[in-house]
């Protein structure tokens, strides 16, 4: 049975949290003074829902003393990450200008805070700014998580955040940590975080953007998540130097953000060179930038600088499910849009913002497929895994094995959901490879966007991007008998 302290440890984090994330709408409700739109009361209300709901759940559950055990934190973080999608919403609902409907606002808060970067709004370029903003900060907050912020302030409060930001944290090792204290853990990731992010935006004001659209962009690139200022994503600007710096911060994003932190620490580049998961991801993510420049230079489309410029911007924001797009990509070839959408799956290093199956399971998977042909031919071999230096413990290679296998038949179940409704193959595999992985570019039915899809197809894929985000084990965890015995 569930012990009524434990009710209350989870409804006081939860509390705390929420209040936390209402926080955030200062910033929409500055920028919706700043240019004097109507809509800031829908960012006002939604910081008062927040505040008011968070504190009083946190006054209410104060006298908890106990300390969130792992069970908690799997239902921690799903709790949240469900009340933190309708927080995300709110704007969306309670702002009638925008005349937005349930399904859509929760499709456009849920994509937001997943850092999935799907739109379902048809018509981006005539949103407000402070709503423009917005999107782009539900991108930046989700990111790394709001979790992992918590995290640093959870022990002034008394209550230790280990097992909250094990919950959070995106991979097969979760157990690492950068410091010794867990809260400058994460307030080191922040820290680095946020210069990424003030790096990419100056970069892309340098490249050409004005100050508003660096902003938006460059904190939305940095959290891999793909909302756009205007409806033809970065082909609206027609920059090749646009698309590179696109291209660039989506790769730094996709790096774990623990070698930062040591590469920082011992002002060495060793750590990101010496990386064997960083040197895989940028190996396939090379292959795979050849061979669709190859292609688009074949098709005749665009002249050899152009392809690459494309190539490389595509390949970069769509591997690292991104989500940041040029404007004609529906117009490639066809088996080039299907490779792209394939490697969405792979996604970029454990670690980082990105979506997807992340590059250190497959090359976990790789190395112990290429045990098993080993043992085959040589029955009596006792062979051992490693990544780098380190041995892969059986533990690992189980969860690895589990997780992929739940990862391709989710996916699998999701676009044969979405084909029988009604959508072809193409569509249904394009609509599910970006929200799942995170990713945010759709193809064929979806190539405009997302607005066009039926509602409970919306519904459902509100559903993949949040278990793509979460990784799958915490809430499959929460559906199971066994959790709720403890």
């Amino acid at each position: 049975m569930v012990k009524k302290n434990q009710f209350l440890i989870v409804g006081h984090l939860c509390s705390f949290l929420v209040l936390l994330y209402s926080l955030s709408m200062l910033l929409p409700i500055f920028v919706a003074l700043f240019y004097k739109e109507k809509n800031v009361f829908a960012f006002f209300d939604t910081f008062i829902i927040g505040l008011v709901t968070g504190g009083i759940g946190w006054y209410l559950t104060r006298k908890s003393k106990a300390q969130p055990s792992t069970q908690d934190g799997f239902l921690i973080i799903v709790l949240f990450w469900l009340l933190f999608s309708l927080l995300s919403a709110l704007p969306f609902i309670l702002d009638k200008n925008l005349n937005i409907n349930l399904v859509d606002a929760m499709f456009e808060g849920v994509s937001g805070i997943t850092t999935t970067g799907a739109t379902a709004l048809n018509n981006v370029a005539d949103l407000p700014k402070s709503v423009l903003y917005y999107r782009a900060q539900l991108n930046f907050i989700g990111g790394l998580g709001v979790v992992v912020l918590a995290v640093a302030i959870l022990p002034l409060l008394g209550v230790g955040g280990a097992k909250l930001y094990q919950s959070e944290m995106p991979g097969p090792f979760k157990e690492e940590r950068l410091t010794p204290r867990l809260a400058d853990s994460a307030k080191s990731l922040w820290v680095i975080y946020l210069l990424l992010g003030a790096l990419c935006s100056i970069s892309f004001w340098i490249a050409g953007m004005s100050w508003f659209d660096a902003i938006c962009h460059g904190i939305s690139t940095v959290a891999l998540g793909g909302f756009s200022t205007h409806n033809e994503s970065l082909g609206y600007y027609n920059s090749s130097a646009i698309e590179m710096v696109g291209g660039i911060f989506s790769i730094l994003s996709a790096i774990n953000f623990t070698l930062y932190f040591v590469a920082l620490t011992r002002w060495s580049l060793k750590p990101l060179l010496k990386n064997a998961e960083l040197r895989f991801f940028l190996l396939v993510l090379a292959v795979v930038i050849g061979i669709i420049w190859l292609e688009l230079y074949r098709s005749g489309m665009y002249g050899i600088k152009d392809a690459f410029v494309h190539s490389f911007f595509m390949s970069s924001s769509m591997m690292t499910d991104n989500g940041l797009a040029v404007a004609d990509y529906e117009q490639w070839p066809h088996h080039t849009m299907l490779l792209l959408l394939a490697v969405s799956f792979f996604g970029g290093c454990v670690g980082s913002t990105c979506g997807g199956i992340k590059a250190l399971r497959f090359m976990i998977l790789a190395k112990q497929s290429a045990s098993e042909i080993n043992q085959l031919i040589h029955p009596n071999v006792i062979s051992t895994i490693k990544i780098g230096k380190s041995v892969v413990q059986e533990r690992v290679l189980r969860s690895v094995w589990g997780f992929f296998f739940l990862y391709v038949f989710f996916s699998c179940f999701f676009i044969w959901a979405l084909n029988l409704l009604g959508y072809n193959l193409v569509t249904s595999f394009a609509t599910v490879a970006a929200c799942i992985n995170n990713m945010g570019i759709g193809y064929g039915d979806t190539a405009q966007g997302f607005g066009d899809l039926k509602p409970i197809a919306k519904w459902m894929m509100c559903a993949a991007m949040l278990m793509g985000r979460l990784e799958i084990y915490p809430i499959l965890i929460l559906c199971s008998k066994a959790f709720w015995r403890f």
